[in-house]
């Protein structure tokens, strides 16, 4: 938790600085701004936490008072501070699960220690089988923690089966995906008909801009009938809200099924940790566990964190441009701009988040066989890259891809097939060299 005077944080923003120089990049004025003005010079295990360096004193305020509250722990009612845990939970923090800022793990817990690893759940519809309901009893994701006097929905026990692969030259490697087995408070284990899909917590830097970019620019790269046949048929998410029935571009989360970032942290107070707010009152819709303040305060330190700087671009040119030769930035896409936001220091800033927050087909190797509005079980949003070589500095021992099944980014590029096929094969037609120098690249970011 940081709780400092405006001041203060300026200060030591500028000490950082004014040390950090004369260890990094001797031109980083020429390196891209990743966050446009919002781009922090901090890549160190921290590079995620720090406000964004052009927010005016007030925004800053606000940015700290959201600090308190993603890092508040939450327990069980009655409780002078933070009650409300519960009754069922997977942690008791935003924090908890966003490890500094960046990813979680692929673990689970048990009824002492937080799980960081999500289970979600469902149903198809039976009027529409492209469409899910929610698991009578379950809802849609399952809590594998309870408060003292409940019980756990679930135990979750993760177990990895590994395979082997070669490259052109004869390199071997090792890829690895997970089998999870779930019992029921009962007993017994969960039904074979009931979808599932594992989700670890991804970054949570950078957010803000990405909700600013325009809904016109994202649908610029929207090719969803492969109209060029460059194999690449991105397609938007469309979210259904519940209040209005209005359809809405999704743009958050592994399958882009969230629209807003208020939306998305309301939804993981009460899904994550059992925590009711003025959007979803689901216990007693007369009463709320955190108030609007709260809420929007959380939605707003997400919205305004600094997005770090790119680093040792002279290195990585090589690697840039296997990059875009391979076709990673077809998907990927290196450069966009934000348009009008109610943050005026997220409003019209370039940026190199290299996504398109649209929906692709990974193919089967990924399918989770279940599908998420109008993302099908083999479509997943392209991940923003930024900030993705400082992952193991934040947290050592973090994965890659929705279920941290890659532990390197090298299997995570392995893993792609559909769409990215024709890269995955590419990629293992490179030189050992070649292979190294792309991968060099994506740590630079």
């Amino acid at each position: 938790m940081k709780i400092f005077s405006s001041n203060l944080i300026q200060l030591s923003c500028l000490l950082f600085v004014v040390v950090s120089c004369s260890h990094q990049d001797t031109q980083p004025d020429m390196l891209p701004q990743a966050g446009g003005e919002t781009t922090t010079s901090n890549r160190s295990s921290t590079a995620f936490t720090e406000p964004a360096p052009n927010l005016l004193s007030d925004s800053l305020d606000h940015h700290l008072d959201g600090d308190v509250a993603f890092e508040a722990t939450f327990v069980s009612a009655p409780a002078a501070v933070n009650p409300g845990l519960g009754p069922l939970f997977n942690n008791t923090s935003c924090a908890s699960c966003h490890i500094r800022n960046g990813r979680g793990l692929a673990v689970t817990g048990n009824n002492s220690l937080g799980s960081q690893l999500l289970v979600r759940v469902s149903l198809p519809s039976p009027n529409n089988p492209s469409r899910t309901m929610p698991v009578p009893g379950l809802g849609r994701q399952l809590q594998d923690h309870a408060i003292f006097g409940s019980t756990p929905e679930a135990t979750v026990e993760l177990t990895w089966v590994e395979r082997e692969g070669s490259y052109e030259d004869g390199t071997t490697y090792n890829l690895r995906y997970p089998h999870v087995t779930v019992t029921l408070a009962d007993g017994t284990l969960l039904p074979g008909h009931i979808q599932t899909s594992l989700r670890i917590p991804p970054p949570i830097f950078g957010l803000g801009l990405l909700e600013a970019i325009s809904e016109e620019t994202i649908l610029q790269h929207a090719d969803p009938n492969d109209e060029n046949n460059d194999g690449i048929s991105g397609r938007p998410n469309r979210i259904v809200m519940p209040d209005t029935n209005e359809s809405v571009l999704g743009r958050f989360s592994w399958k882009a099924n969230s629209p807003t970032l208020i939306e998305q942290t309301a939804s993981a107070y009460v899904s994550d940790m059992g925590i009711t707010n003025p959007l979803r009152r689901d216990r007693d819709p007369s009463r709320t566990d955190i108030d609007e303040t709260t809420l929007t305060a959380a939605a707003f330190y997400t919205q305004t964190l600094a997005v770090p700087r790119r680093t040792n671009r002279h290195d990585t040119q090589q690697g840039e441009m296997l990059f875009e030769t391979i076709g990673c930035a077809s998907c990927h896409i290196p450069s966009l701009k934000t348009g009008t936001h109610p943050i005026a220091a997220l409003a019209n800033q370039t940026i190199y988040p290299y996504t398109d927050l649209l929906l692709h087909d990974m193919g089967k190797g990924l399918e989770d066989k279940r599908p998420d509005f109008e993302a099908t079980g083999r479509e997943w949003r392209t991940s923003p890259l930024w900030g993705i070589g400082l992952t193991n500095t934040v947290l050592p021992n973090a994965t890659f891809l929705h279920d941290g099944r890659a532990r390197t980014l090298e299997e995570a590029i392995l893993w792609h097939e559909g769409e990215a096929q024709e890269s995955n094969d590419k990629f293992k037609q490179l030189s050992k060299t070649d292979r190294f120098a792309l991968i060099q690249f994506l740590r630079s970011l």
